[in-house]
């Protein structure tokens, strides 16, 4: 069900084509497309269309409502949506107009690059560079031809389109991973610096200001193992070069790296090297050492 105001000037374009065998040939291909130059009252609900939505806004502001989330569509920005789910979008509150391309397209490439540009599936607005916009004027030109050249054409411009939108969208993930890892690293410095001490989740939380069950999670993504094993492994291989350079007694060993009790240093030993802390040096001493 489509329901619709079109508060549109006369200036606007509406194209409408029917994909022929070429067309349905491509990754990329065109149903329709249009230029609207919507005033404040426009708006468009609907509950399924078999294609994707590519919405660029060049000014003024739209809205896009889907999946009980709503983003503004703001100038310099370009969004995909999947049209088999509901979907509500229009001018935004508080705007006077919006000014915007819009392509219906659909092909195993804008499906492909629709889960490239939304990782979670959801639609998010892509901030694009201003050359994008001759695309969508180029598609606007060429598409009413209805030639085999004009179809390819439409299906590169749709395809160079949604190649900028994620090639910004996967340099926004590699910042956020980037973030993400040097935050892990902070995290693991800090357990190296301070290895020797009492040192409790709630520490490290202070220091990456992010919620325990995400710190975890990123953790054991980027380090392979969980803060507290990654404390451990810390503490045993200051261990083992203590035992293997000092004469220190095991006992005073495994408080120095920060184990309460001999007993406790021991078994961890034990458990994460094979041998005990004795056995490690004695062996360290005949030049085998256990790594």
């Amino acid at each position: 069900m489509l329901t619709y105001t079109l508060d549109i000037t006369e200036k606007s374009q509406w194209l409408r084509t029917t994909p022929g065998t070429v067309a349905l040939a491509q990754p990329y291909y065109v149903t329709e497309a249009g230029l609207f130059y919507a005033g404040d009252r426009f708006v468009t609900e609907r509950t399924d269309k078999d294609s994707y939505l590519i919405l660029y806004t060049f000014s003024g502001e739209g809205f896009l409502t889907q999946d009980d989330s709503t983003v503004r569509l703001t100038p310099g920005t370009a969004l995909i949506l999947d049209c088999r789910k509901p979907q509500r979008y229009g001018t935004a509150n508080g705007c006077d107009h919006w000014h915007h391309y819009w392509i219906h397209a659909d092909g195993c490439g804008v499906s492909s690059l629709f889960s490239v540009i939304n990782p979670d599936g959801k639609a998010s607005p892509v901030a694009v560079p201003d050359t994008i916009r001759d695309r969508f004027t180029h598609l606007m030109q060429r598409l009413p031809q209805e030639t085999t050249s004009a179809v390819l054409s439409a299906s590169l411009d749709v395809h160079r389109i949604l190649q900028n939108m994620a090639s910004v969208s996967l340099h926004e993930i590699q910042d956020r991973r980037q973030t993400h890892q040097d935050m892990i690293e902070k995290a693991a410095d800090y357990i190296r610096e301070h290895y020797a001490q009492d040192l409790h989740i709630e520490t490290l939380l202070a220091v990456t200001h992010v919620s325990r069950s995400y710190f975890l999670r990123l953790f054991r993504r980027y380090m392979g193992t969980t803060p507290y094993n990654f404390l451990l492994l810390t503490r045993i291989t200051r261990a083992k070069e203590l035992l293997e350079t000092t004469s220190l007694p095991v006992s005073e060993i495994g408080f120095e790296v920060g184990f309460q009790g001999d007993a406790n240093f021991s078994s961890r030993f034990l458990a994460l090297t094979g041998v005990t802390p004795g056995q490690f040096r004695k062996q360290a001493l005949h030049g085998n050492p256990i790594s």
